[in-house]
């Protein structure tokens, strides 16, 4: 019984989650708070995308972003990509995984609108192919990673990096969800 995981465990665990948050560039918050509010202030739609327990990270960013505008009486066009499962599993089956975004993206944008992909590798095919079309088609995008930021990082227009060791999904995912709370936070107290 001595040998199994306890207090050490947990704290070893909290101070890779706070060493991630410590190292967040607050400009980088800034600069995603403030491209969202101007994707939402000229009409255009903030689609957000990700996968596994980003996917659900993705619909969060989604839920806090209206309410950040509930305020203002500002009409807020935010999707989560991810909240259609027959649609993600339809376009799996019969296209590719890797196109389940993308091909959301060629049916619902139009060039102004946002995307926004959260992922602890960013190297997901799927988000990768999402940001080509993206670039192609004129949207912005922004990208919150973990990890060493893998491929998106250099595909985006806005970063956010919580950098956490490779491999280490629970920290990087928390920290994403911090990240949604204090962007959401900023724009709600810019709006009051």
């Amino acid at each position: 019984m001595s040998d199994m995981p306890g207090v050490e465990f947990l704290e070893a665990y909290l101070g890779r989650v706070q060493t991630a948050i410590a190292a967040i560039d607050a400009g980088a918050l800034e600069r995603l708070a403030t491209r969202i509010d101007e994707t939402v202030s000229n009409g255009g739609h903030v689609f957000y995308i990700g996968n596994g327990g980003s996917a659900s990270t993705a619909t969060h960013y989604v839920n806090d972003l209206v309410m950040a505008y509930a305020r203002t009486n500002r009409v807020v066009r935010a999707v989560s990509l991810t909240d259609n499962p027959s649609l993600v599993t339809g376009i799996s089956n019969d296209y590719s995984f890797d196109e389940v975004f993308a091909y959301q993206l060629r049916a619902l944008s139009r060039p102004g609108d946002m995307v926004v992909a959260i992922s602890a590798s960013g190297n997901s095919r799927n988000l990768v192919r999402a940001f080509e079309f993206a670039h192609d088609a004129g949207l912005a995008t922004a990208a919150v990673v973990g990890f060493d930021g893998g491929k998106l990082k250099d595909m985006a227009d806005v970063v956010v990096h919580a950098p956490t060791e490779m491999g280490d999904y629970g920290p990087a995912e928390d920290v994403h969800l911090m990240i949604n709370h204090a962007v959401a936070g900023l724009i709600r107290a810019r709006g009051e």
